[in-house]
């Protein structure tokens, strides 16, 4: 840890860890929005102990500059800028340029930047022989994490990940391509042919039309959708030391090549835990429409500690207060739905979930608030995009915030493979006995 002000700063007074009847100094650290944590680093060496913290509830495993998150208050901050601000008046890729670089860009860095990305959208001719592969059952979370993969054959000098030019060269590669092999994975589970990006189009745009043109028609972009879009993968751009993301440094603290510790991440989102829960949102919805859409019986079934109801879509890991990118995803779900002239009777339900469950203090004691999962999945749905694919977009959203994370890593001269330690249960020392011998 360095005493850097943008990094940590060491504070004047210590705590201490007394064992065996003698203490133990231990530094004490803030960050810069005043977060304090106890420097532990040298506890093993001078007594020998280890620090018992399952699922690193309670460890910061790293010092970060990229995101700024206060779940008490419901603050959200990407390199300083509020989560409000970006969602309202950026793109995301002025936003994914902010995370790797740690600014926003001047104009000229903006367009040079959406040249790049408009310079390396195409895979590979061969990749999509890939595709040919996959049965049309496959989850297209698998499809994606292969062909992320797949990428560090085609492209064998990202494994210099220490070389600035390259790893440039490969950040740009991937924030790119992923639309592209998201939009093919869209295609053949659909049984449609392939469509190719335009260089004409914005970001999100080209999303959409590789996703829904056909050739034998014309496709017009709907830029009200594409402003949605935006504003959704915003939302989802960076969260922190999450699952996926503390993965991804996992992974990357090895010194391996970005393609494969995106591919990591990518299937560490793909869990139920993590990233499905927006699919788990629709879901849920589904099933109380198909049962008469008898909210309040369903609130009363989440109450009751006997039942195996859970209600998605509320409460967060971190946020203890409503999380501040329910609010901006609940705007664009109406803003979504008057455009399309949808009339979804599970955007009723779920708005009468989010009244009674806010009006009864079973919920606001326990601060379970609807979480930006709540709405984006009846958004993707409303877009015509399956359930199946929601984890796809929710991977094409944080894309920006892992690179942010393994770059930021990677160019850290104190790095270190991430090696934690543990407390071995299994059995003490056994005699071996051959197997001619053990009856």
């Amino acid at each position: 840890m360095t005493d850097d002000a943008h990094t940590l700063r060491r504070l004047s007074g210590t705590a201490e860890l007394r064992h065996q009847g003698a203490g133990t100094p231990l530094d004490m650290l803030e960050g810069t929005e005043a977060e304090r944590g106890v420097d532990i680093t040298r506890v093993r060496g001078e007594t020998g102990l280890v620090t018992y913290d399952p699922a690193l509830a309670n460890t910061a495993a790293t010092a970060s500059a990229v995101t700024y998150l206060d779940g008490e208050q419901g603050i959200l901050r990407y390199r300083g800028y509020s989560i409000e601000d970006l969602a309202e008046g950026a793109s995301f890729v002025e936003t994914s340029y902010l995370l790797i670089y740690g600014e926003l860009p001047t104009k000229e860095q903006h367009d040079s930047f959406s040249r790049a990305l408009s310079e390396h959208s195409l895979l590979h001719e061969d990749m999509k022989r890939f595709y040919d592969g996959y049965p049309m059952t496959a989850h297209p979370m698998a499809i994606l994490s292969a062909m992320v993969n797949s990428l560090s054959t085609f492209y064998p000098e990202a494994q210099d990940s220490l070389n600035p030019v390259e790893r440039e060269r490969t950040i740009v590669r991937l924030l790119s391509k992923l639309r592209t092999i998201a939009a093919f994975a869209y295609k053949k589970l659909h049984g449609e042919p392939f469509v190719y990006p335009q260089n004409n189009l914005s970001y999100c745009a080209n999303l959409l039309h590789m996703m829904f043109a056909l050739p034998t028609e014309p496709y017009e972009v709907d830029e009200d959708l594409v402003q949605v879009l935006n504003q959704l993968l915003i939302l989802h751009a960076d969260h922190e030391q999450n699952c996926s993301t503390h993965t991804v440094r996992t992974v990357g603290s090895a010194q391996t090549n970005l393609f494969a510790s995106i591919s990591a991440g990518i299937n560490a989102l793909w869990g139920v835990l993590h990233g499905g829960a927006n699919q788990a949102v629709v879901e849920m919805l589904e099933e109380i429409h198909a049962d008469g859409g008898d909210v309040r019986k369903y609130i009363e079934l989440a109450k009751d500690k006997n039942s195996s109801f859970r209600l998605m879509g509320f409460g967060h890991r971190v946020y203890k207060n409503y999380d501040p990118r329910a609010r901006i995803i609940k705007d664009a779900a109406y803003r979504v739905f008057d455009k399309l002239g949808i009339h979804d009777p599970l955007l009723e339900i779920a708005l009468k979930l989010e009244e009674t469950a806010l009006s009864d203090s079973y919920f606001t004691d326990r601060k379970l608030y609807p979480n930006v999962d709540f709405y984006s999945g009846l958004i993707y749905r409303a877009m015509g995009i399956p359930t199946n694919f929601f984890t796809v977009m929710f991977s094409l959203g944080r894309l920006p915030g892992w690179i942010a994370h393994w770059k930021e890593q990677i160019e850290d001269p104190s790095r270190r493979i991430t090696r934690p330690r543990q407390l071995y249960t299994g059995p003490e020392a056994r005699t071996f006995v051959p197997l001619s011998e053990r009856g």
